[in-house]
């Protein structure tokens, strides 16, 4: 008898290595948080401090947090190890859409915005107008393998609003948290910075819809500290229409 219970339970057992790692966008909209940073720029650490608190004071259901390093301060003597010009670039044909003058860091952009009052009650104020609003677009996101260098994911972007499917786009990015350096060169000599949501690669923009990608992670990286984002985004006006964030929540496979 006890075998055939055992027997019993074992075909409505679901093996762990078989759970989903998914997660979905909800009714209500999030916000996307941009910081421009450097490790090259003396006024940058306070604003990556600041990034790093917000995936612990928000749920990811209202913020997603994104750090994505700039190339343009490598020349006066660091070179940050997490810069892309693609960011940089991103940062400029942002700034063009708003006519802003120039790109400065640490700079912060809000659902695709330019946001000079990210710390303090003002920012508060501005993403619970955002998260009141009824979201107009739908996300999902499935890892479905967490190797060593590499995330695979299903990413899939539909509208609300079919009369902005001519300018929506979708973009996925790979990040890390708790990554740390020690800068020996530059305006932050000597000290120990620390880092978390940083965006490592950037894929986009995408036509919505269902899309099978692979994202590269750091040579080293942890599989715990690393996770995904993807957004909607209007490119001729720089609105971002929803945000999703997913931590990795598959086991390494070697």
């Amino acid at each position: 008898m006890r075998i055939l219970l055992a027997l019993f339970a074992a075909l409505f057992v679901v093996p762990a290595q078989a759970q989903k790692c998914v997660a979905r966008s909800g009714d209500r909209t999030t916000a996307l948080v941009e910081l421009y940073t450097s490790e090259g720029c003396s006024s940058c650490p306070p604003a990556d401090r600041w990034l790093s608190q917000l995936g612990k004071t928000h749920r990811s259901e209202q913020v997603v947090p994104l750090a994505l390093h700039v190339d343009y301060w490598d020349y006066i003597g660091w070179k940050d190890p997490y810069a892309k010009r693609e960011f940089s670039q991103r940062q400029r044909r942002l700034s063009q859409l708003q006519r802003l003058a120039l790109v400065y860091t640490p700079q912060v952009l809000l659902q695709g915005t330019d946001f000079r009052s990210w710390g303090g009650a003002e920012f508060e104020r501005a993403v619970g107008r955002i998260t009141a609003q009824p979201a107009r677009a739908r996300l999902e996101l499935e890892i479905l393998a967490a190797m060593p260098d590499a995330l695979e994911l299903r990413a899939q972007a539909t509208l609300s609003d079919p009369a902005q499917h001519t300018d929506a786009a979708l973009y996925v990015a790979a990040y890390e948290n708790r990554l740390e350096s020690r800068v020996s060169a530059g305006e932050n000599r000597g000290g120990l910075l620390a880092h978390d949501h940083v965006a490592l690669e950037w894929q986009g923009p995408y036509a919505l819809g269902e899309r099978r990608l692979k994202l590269a992670l750091l040579p080293k990286a942890k599989t715990a500290d690393s996770g995904v984002v993807a957004f909607v985004q209007n490119q001729r006006t720089a609105e971002v229409l929803q945000a999703l964030m997913l931590a990795a929540c598959l086991p390494s496979r070697i």
